[in-house]
């Protein structure tokens, strides 16, 4: 937390390092993007599920794994009052599996689609595009074994990108296998990386016997370099495997949607088996992953759950946000009808009428003190208002008053009664 000495003579206290504040003008953004992702979403068969923002430690650990980095580094846990060590949620999955099972969600169907909206913690260096609160967009599917539903993910993250207008992505799939067909390939990584540990980092190292597959997650950039020769999954797919990932590698071709075998994606989480997936950019720099996700078909089972496989991708919220932003125009909302009322009369009358058009679906704005017309123009101009609704006495008198557009500057005469109809028609004449 940082103080800082204001104007005024007392401490400004600012905002913690590596969260942000999302402020009017940058909010419509994430709110369009809301809209249609949910719109996109629940066109598919998905409905919305909300979890909380705080879960029991042991959730994530049997969950993402006790060797990841978000686990040995990042969680934020603490002992609440009773000594239990609960932490902020890290990520979406393990919670609406735990959510899955513990309300018995698969007896009313088997076959369930979720989606969630919402923050994440996760104490990380900041940088751009990175927060230690973070957002995302978050989709699971239970009680399909096929392909066919990492498929849909990957087509959805697609489409979703489309309908924003992002040119510039690409997706990037991998196969990490099953208990079957990945120790023949450990036993080859590991023999691998004995060969190149002078060019590892310490946590490389440490992991190289423990969980090879998270030094092929890595993000040091001498480590990836060395990575460039380490053996494929691809090579020691069991035929299950294999037959499912050319499912999918089929279905994404047939759907039109191009995408990149990446040996070394592995993703940060252990829960993954089989299809794992991402959607990059070059456009936010080294921070190229968007979007990602994969196949955990033994997590909720592992949750103490029935055996019932599971697939799903979370979005990151604030990338994407960078993204669209680079793409969009503004999308700042102004008021249609801006009230400037003169008079102590004309005031009283004016709050009505704000209230009536407010309910009545136009965004209007006025000025609460008794200022000068000339001073409310401004205001009204600053905002960005289409129209000026000018009243004073006389025009309370004559039961109409002056409609000025302000970007023509033409005036109209509308009368005051029915005045919320009589303004929608005016604007309903200037849209058409």
């Amino acid at each position: 937390m940082r103080l800082e000495f204001s104007h005024c003579g007392i401490d400004m206290i600012q905002l913690i390092r590596g969260f942000k504040d999302i402020l009017p003008g940058e909010v419509e953004l994430w709110q369009k993007i809301e809209r249609v992702a949910r719109e996109l979403f629940e066109d598919f068969g998905y409905r919305e599920i909300r979890i909380p923002i705080m879960e029991r430690t042991e959730l994530f650990k049997r969950s993402i794994g006790e060797d990841t980095d978000i686990v040995e580094k990042e969680m934020y846990t603490f002992p609440d009052r009773k000594g239990d060590l609960v932490t902020l949620r890290p990520e979406a999955t393990a919670s609406i599996c735990r959510a899955f099972i513990q309300h018995k969600l698969y007896s009313q169907d088997p076959v369930q689609k979720y989606y969630m909206i919402g923050p994440m913690f996760r104490r990380e260096r900041p940088q751009k595009g990175r927060y230690r609160q973070f957002y995302q967009i978050d989709a699971e599917i239970f009680g399909v074994q096929s392909g066919l539903a990492d498929v849909q993910l990957i087509f959805l993250l697609v489409t979703l990108c489309k309908r924003l207008n992002l040119a510039d992505v690409r997706a990037h799939i991998n196969s990490l296998g099953c208990p079957r067909c990945r120790p023949a390939f450990k036993k080859a990584l590991t023999d691998y990386l004995v060969s190149i540990e002078g060019d590892l980092c310490p946590d490389c190292i440490r992991r190289r016997n423990r969980n090879p597959l998270r030094v092929l997650d890595c993000k040091v950039p001498k480590c990836r370099e060395a990575l460039i020769g380490a053996p494929s999954l691809q090579d020691h797919l069991c035929e299950g495997c294999r037959i499912d990932f050319d499912l999918v590698m089929d279905s994404l071709n047939r759907l039109g949607v191009s995408f990149v075998i990446d040996k070394q994606l592995v993703r940060g989480l252990d829960y993954y088996t089989r299809t794992a997936f991402e959607i990059q950019t070059t456009s936010l720099g080294a921070q190229s992953a968007v979007a990602g996700g994969g196949r955990y078909d033994n997590l909720v089972k592992e949750l103490g759950g029935p055996d019932i496989p599971a697939t799903g991708f979370a979005i990151g919220f604030d990338r994407l946000a960078e993204l669209v932003a680079l793409n969009s125009r503004e999308l700042i909302q102004v008021p249609d009808v801006f009230v400037a009322a003169l008079g102590a009369d004309s005031q009283k009358s004016a709050f009505e009428w704000v209230c009536e058009l407010g309910t009545g679906g136009i965004r209007v704005e006025m000025d609460y003190g008794n200022k000068s017309l000339k001073s409310q123009m401004k205001r009204a101009d600053r905002l960005g208002a289409r129209y000026v609704l000018i009243v004073g006495d006389d025009e309370l008198k004559s039961g109409s008053a002056a409609l000025r557009n302000m970007a023509t500057k033409e005036q109209v005469s509308v009368s005051l009664d029915n005045l919320v109809d009589n303004i929608r028609s005016q604007l309903e004449t200037t849209n058409s």
